[in-house]
């Protein structure tokens, strides 16, 4: 067999066995059990088990061959240039929603490139289309058991998601769902709702349609289309306001309350931002069931309130004197500002100042916290009291990056403000801690 693709390793694990093995950055992973590794499915498989060899190929063009001996399924400790040994596959859609079209010109090109990659669902929990994807890609996610996979399915049906995404294959997506569960594969769906034209009538058959594939398809969730200021010349979307918000709750609320009789589970869930922009409580804690799409900002706050709850009973009254600030969105403003007041309730002395960025990077109708810029908080921040320390949510960050959205650094943001940052992993007890410590 002649063995031709090669994978440049970028780095090395410490204290790894490749490390052991003295194997180096810029050399090449040729193959693993003699077999062309293809990208990294391929790798993984075949490094499974416990006994495995490998051939990499020296800076001076000598393959050298290991044989390992190691744990099941352990990690060897290389990290390659593509994260997927592999070129991450373009989207194929046009949609009429799409974010990365509503975007400013000059952002970097790392923001505005669009994956749409079956193998980035499974390692990074992206969600896709399917529609660059064929029955040979569904049978390597069964063979392979890329199980839960994340699909943006919008709308069930086949002329109403073909509009949306603006793509004629998009129309086989419920054929797809079939063949996947059919072959135990779970499913988390994701709907980006859009006035007047996925909602309504349409959302209902989608519900319907995607229930009854449950338990295989584990969860929906419903998150309203994001709308920035920049959709010159974009097809025309309108947003969701308090009256709007209201009419899709009570229908999500009614299909929960159908399903939970039914199949015993609520299956679909209303993203946080719709009841903020209803004004309306958001559920209890206990209605999530198993959080399964926390990060589509589903549940987020039912679940750090919960944690909140669970730390705050354990606090004990004592004086507590500084000035600590937090910085938020404008959609959960309201929900910290009351869990800061329980805190300054708490501890005599303390004194929380919990700021909502209004997005001048994104337009105003952005509110969530995720997005927030770099330069939104200083521009909006300078001159106020900010007291001992600034606290912002991770997920202002990109991810493994100090860096915002905007490309500024959360260093820029401490020397500009003069302040130290702190950053909460999200959860209600690591904001308790980054609070009073």
């Amino acid at each position: 067999m002649i063995l031709t693709k090669k994978h440049i390793i970028k780095n090395v694990l410490p204290g790894s066995i490749a490390e052991e093995l003295k194997i180096k950055p810029g050399e090449a992973l040729i193959s693993v059990n003699d077999t062309e590794i293809k990208d990294i499915l391929d790798y993984k498989y075949q490094m499974y088990d416990e006994y495995v060899t490998i051939i990499i190929e020296k800076k001076n063009h000598k393959e050298i061959e290991y044989e390992i001996e190691k744990d099941e399924n352990e990690d060897i400790g290389l990290v390659f240039e593509e994260e997927l040994m592999d070129t991450p596959r373009n989207c194929a859609n046009k949609c009429i929603f799409c974010f990365m079209d509503q975007l400013p010109s000059n952002v970097r090109d790392t923001l505005v490139f669009k994956d749409d990659d079956f193998r980035l669902s499974f390692m990074t929990g992206n969600y896709v289309t399917l529609t660059n994807s064929g029955y040979n890609d569904l049978k390597r996610i069964v063979e392979y058991h890329l199980s839960p996979i994340n699909i943006s399915v919008h709308a069930t049906n086949p002329m109403v998601r073909s509009m949306m995404l603006n793509n004629k294959n998009a129309g086989k997506i419920v054929e797809y769902i079939e063949y996947l569960t059919k072959n135990n594969i779970y499913i988390n769906a994701q709907i980006v709702l859009c006035p007047g034209i996925n909602d309504g009538k349409v959302l209902d058959e989608t519900i319907k349609v995607l229930s009854k594939y449950y338990p295989y398809l584990q969860c929906i969730a419903v998150v309203p289309v994001g709308l920035t200021k920049y959709r010159e010349k974009l097809y025309p979307l309108k947003g969701f306001d308090k009256d709007s918000a209201k009419i899709v709750i009570k229908q999500i609320e009614d299909w929960q309350k159908k399903l939970l009789n039914d199949i015993g589970s609520r299956l679909v869930f209303a993203a946080d931002e719709l009841y903020v922009l209803a004004n309306k409580d958001i559920p209890p804690y206990e209605n999530y069931e198993d959080f399964m799409q926390l990060e589509d900002g589903i549940g987020m706050m039912a679940k750090m309130k919960k944690e909140f709850d669970d730390k705050y009973k354990r606090l004990k009254e004592k004086k507590l004197d500084k000035v600590v600030s937090i910085v938020t969105g404008k959609c959960a403003y309201s929900f910290i500002k009351e869990l800061a007041k329980k805190l300054e309730n708490k501890y005599e002395g303390l004194k929380i100042n919990v700021y909502a960025i209004k997005n001048e990077f994104f337009g105003e109708k952005i509110t969530v916290s995720g997005l927030i810029t770099g330069n939104d908080i200083i521009t909006q921040l300078k001159g106020k009291e900010l007291g001992k320390y600034l606290i912002l949510n991770y997920n202002c960050l990109r991810d493994d990056e100090d860096m915002f959205l905007d490309d500024v650094m959360l260093e820029d943001v401490k020397k500009a403000l003069n302040v130290k940052i702190k950053i909460t992993n999200g959860t209600g007890g690591d904001f308790i801690e980054k609070v009073v410590k």
